[in-house]
Parts: C-alpha cells; structure tokens; sequence
C-alpha cells in the first residue's frame, strides 16, 4: 500500500436508506470505489407482480473501471440478493465469508448466472490491501452465522460499516461480537460509521436467542398433532433451534419448500447446522405417519416465511395443507409494510382450525440490535460522523436521536436518501451533488424490463379493468367490415350493462365512419379517437377509467 494520505472519501447508499433490505453502500477513496453489500428488497404492495427489487447500478456501470471490490457483511437476501445484477456488469471480485459466499453460489444459480465469478473467502482476522485502503473484518453477532462488520482504513480515519447485528450475550452457535476488536477500532480512530438502524425505534436490547429454543420446543411438547413452523430460511441460526427442538420432542422433521432445503443441506454440509440424517422424513411420507410424529419446516419461494403458509391455509399448495388441529409456529415478525399480509395469514391458519403461535410468544427474536445495542456500538467506536443506515426513515432519525444521546452533536449526524453523498475532504465534511438511484424489478426470469410504465398499467387494470374495442376495416373502400366488438375484463358485468355496451359501439361506429370520410385513415388517430370519446362516455356514466386497447384488422 503506498503511503500517501487520502484526499477524499465519498459515501453513498444506492440503496438500503428509506427502506428496509436492498443494502448498497459505495465507499470512495480517491479514485476507487468500493461496494459494501448488494442486496435486494421484496417488493411493496403497489408493485404488482413483481418477485423482488434491487438497486440500480447505474452510477456504478458508469465508472466501471474504477469499481475495485465487492464486500458482503452477511448472507441474507437483504445484502446479497443483488449481486448477480453486479456481477452481470461489474467484473470485480466478491469478497465474504465462508457461509455467505456459499449462500451467493445458490443464489447465482438461481438467477441463471452462467460466468465464472471471483470469490473470495474471508473471516474475521482477514485483512485485504488495497492501493488506497487497508479492509479489515470483525466478527459480529446477526441471526445467521458467519455475519462480520467491515472497517476501511484511510488517513482521515477509518469508515466501518457494521452490517446488521446485535450484541447477544448468549447467542447461538457461540458466535458473540467481537466486542474487544471493535473497541480497538474505535480507539484507532473512525472517520464514519454507518450503522444498522432496523431497531432503532425499539428501547432496551433485543432479547436473546437462549429464550426462544425454549419456546419453541414447548409449542411442540404441547401440541397433539402436527407442528408446522415457518420460517425465513436464510434463518440459519433459528434453523438449528427448530432441529434441536425436534429431537427434544422425539418427533421426525420433513422440509418443505425448495429454496428451504436447499439453504438447510447447504449449511449442514459447511457444519453451520448439526442433525442426524434419521430426524428427516420426505414430505410425501407426512400423510402415512402419525400426526403427533411430525413437524414441517416451510418457507416461501424467496425464502420469506408466510407465501408457503398462505398456500397451505387456502388448500393450494401442491404436498401440504393446514388440518384441524394443526399447530402452526410462526418463528418471524413481519417487514414493514408486511403487517397486513401477516395478519391475514394468521387469520387464514386460524379460519382453517389451526392453533396460530407467532408474536405473542417468544418465538422469534430480531437479529438487529435496539437502542441500548446501538450506544453501545457507537461508544466502542466512537465515530466522528455517523449515516444511520438500513433502515426507514423513522428509524434512521431515531438512530440520529440516540447518538445524541451519547453525546454527538446534531450537525456529525447525517441523515441520508437514496443517491446522497456526504464527501469527506481534508478536515471539512459536506452534502455533495446527488447522483442516479433508483430500483430495478424483477419479474419471473425478466431483470429491469418492467418499468414505471408497466407498473402504471398494471395498477389501472387491478382499479377499473380494460375493454377492448375490436374492428375490421377495408382500407382500401374505406368501410367498416365487422365489428365494433367491445370485450371487458374487471370492468363491467356485460349482461347486467347492455345499454352501455351498446351505445358505446355505437359510438366507436359513428367514429369510425366520422374519420373514413376523410381522404387519409390514419389508424393511430383513430385509435386515439376512440379513446378519448370512450374514455369520457364511460367516465360519465361510471366515474371509473377502464384501460381502453383498440385494435384495428385490416382487409
């Protein structure tokens, strides 16, 4: 590494700020750039048909040769659900832990991604030289094994990005903060922390994972017939406590759901995750064994813990359905924005006679620490700025209020949007120019086509339905063939709305014949005629919008 001082640092969120999942954090140091998690975030409840949402890296792409490395804090969906996108255009090498990079081979798999990839295997002690960086790692403590805080080291003072923890002081698989590393970080000096802010809000200090193997190994002693638990499956250390519990209750566990099976092999397979190959039974085998002699561990497709369970209460998934007497733990709380669909899907589980176990017991605990977890972290390494980061906006703000509690002044708080940049320069600290953000959906195999404009139409399809006017013309005497005919889907009941149908076909006829009396047929103006006057007639007798699609056959 030369010895020369740094001249300026520059840190962004391209995503992960606002919101909660979809991490991306760019760390410039002079000329080079690095990337702190890519991550993706599960779409919010206006974004209609779409799987999930990464950032857009555009503002990386654009400066491509500068780009030196990726960095992974954790495995979790939320920070590396996105990298297959930067790796499709960055070829940088990928830098995480043993677990984590395990989890992003499954996960490039699964987006289809066919190149050679360069990653790298890191561990708490690693330390990796740069031209204008020394990057050390620390252990932290998360609710998935393996998960490390990231320091940069520059002549300013270092920039740490914790990634999401909590300080458990009796946590699973002994894998506890390196509390001893980070005060000697700290004591070193930091520039700027960017730190996890998902808990903000919340007082005290996140309970521990000691309390909820208990829990969750009473729901099962209680239970006299099935035990189906649903979890996130990038869960890992919640994982093991469901395992654990199951032989406590001398019951067999089948795994349902393959993004659920694939991650639970793989972490057996590395040692994250001890079982004996006789505690599993297929799912098919479930229906011949004794109800009191089984639990199903399920997630959903992506790995989220209630799309699978919804199936099973409406009697739609393929292997498995909810039973009287089921009992059913939810070993998750819901993402902001999710509360809705979690409490339907409890009260699906509780209309089909299952006995719902969720949040009222301590079957789950968070992976991100609260208020007194944060001073704690911020008292260890004393940063002279601090970007509350992962989070909405509410909890950055509240993350902002607790580091003034341990003494930070207001004006070394920066509370960031999406596509802000707070440059370091010397001694002197700023707001700079904002640069491109932005999301890219995903829809089935389909990576960035759907855009606002898709999103638009579908929102008006699911509000006031379409209608379809089909004609056909004789171009050349200028005569209408056939037709109107008016199709509608999520609209109109047709039989109930014949007077309406009919005059608005005669309407488009008397269009029709208004503009092939001119000497030129233009089909999109006519197109657009038949728009305008169909979209006013039935806005005045329904005050609804249908999406109106013409369409024009030509003889």
């Amino acid at each position: 590494m030369k010895k020369k001082n740094t001249e300026n640092v520059r840190i962004i969120a391209l995503g992960g700020v606002g919101e909660i999942g979809k991490n991306l954090y760019v760390i410039e140091i002079d000329s080079d750039i690095y990337v702190v998690d890519a991550g993706l975030m599960h779409p919010e409840n206006e974004m209609l048909g779409i799987d999930v949402v990464i950032p857009d890296i555009s503002y990386l792409t654009e400066r491509a040769d500068r780009v030196k490395a990726i960095f992974l804090t954790h495995g979790h969906d939320e920070a590396i659900g996105g990298v297959f996108h930067c790796l499709s255009k960055l070829s940088v090498p990928v830098y995480g832990t043993k677990l984590t990079l395990a989890l992003l081979r499954e996960k490039l798999k699964q987006y289809g991604f066919n190149q050679k990839a360069d990653l790298r295997e890191v561990h708490a002690k690693s330390v990796i030289t740069f031209e204008t960086t020394k990057v050390s790692f620390f252990r932290t403590n998360h609710s998935i094994p393996d998960s490390v805080g990231i320091s940069f080291k520059t002549s300013l003072g270092s920039i740490v990005c914790t990634g999401d923890f909590k300080f458990d002081q009796t946590p699973a698989l002994n894998q506890a903060c390196d509390i001893g590393e980070i005060a000697k970080i700290g004591n070193n000096g930091v520039l700027a922390l960017l730190s996890d802010s998902a808990n903000a809000e919340k007082p005290g200090y996140t309970p521990s994972e000691a309390l909820v193997q208990d829990e969750i190994s009473n729901a099962m002693y209680n239970a006299e017939n099935r035990v189906i638990v649903a979890v996130s499956s990038s869960n890992i250390n919640r994982v093991q406590q469901i395992i654990n519990a199951t032989n406590q209750n001398g019951r067999k566990l089948a795994v349902a759901g393959k993004n659920m099976m694939t991650t639970l092999q793989l972490a057996i397979k590395l040692g994250y995750v001890t079982a004996d190959e006789e505690l599993f039974v297929p799912v098919q085998e479930v229906k011949k064994m004794a109800k009191n002699d089984v639990v199903i561990l399920t997630a959903g497709s992506h790995g989220e813990p209630l799309a699978a369970l919804t199936k099973m209460a409406k009697q739609n998934h393929k292997q498995l359905h909810i039973e009287k007497d089921d009992t059913v733990v939810i070993a998750s709380t819901p993402l902001p924005g999710q509360e809705l669909t979690y409490s339907k899907t409890v009260d699906f589980l509780t209309r089909s006679g299952a006995q719902v176990i969720f949040a009222q017991k301590r079957v789950h605990v968070s992976g991100h620490g609260c208020q007194e977890e944060l001073k704690l972290m911020l008292n260890l390494l004393k940063p002279k700025y601090l970007i509350p980061v992962n989070g909405e906006y509410r909890m950055q703000k509240a993350h902002s209020r607790i580091a003034e509690e341990v003494g930070m002044k207001r004006s070394d708080i920066f509370l960031i949007d999406k596509g802000d940049v707070v440059e370091f320069r010397g001694q002197n600290v700023k707001i700079g120019e904002k640069v491109h953000q932005g999301n890219i959906l995903i829809d089935g195999l389909g990576v960035g086509d759907i855009g606002n404009i898709v999103l638009r139409d579908r929102r008006l399809l699911s509000q006031d339905g379409i209608l379809i006017v089909v004609i056909t013309l004789d171009k050349q005497k200028k005569q209408l063939i056939s037709g109107p005919e008016i199709i509608t889907r999520g609209f109109v009941y047709v039989r109930e709305s014949e007077e309406l149908i009919v005059k608005a076909t005669e309407m488009v006829k008397g269009i029709v014949k208004e503009q092939t009396e001119n000497s030129i047929v233009e089909w999109s103006t006519l197109k657009q005629s038949m728009r305008d006057v169909l979209n006013q007639f039935l806005y005045e007798k329904t005050k609804r919008k249908p999406m109106i699609i013409p369409i024009i056959m030509e003889v």
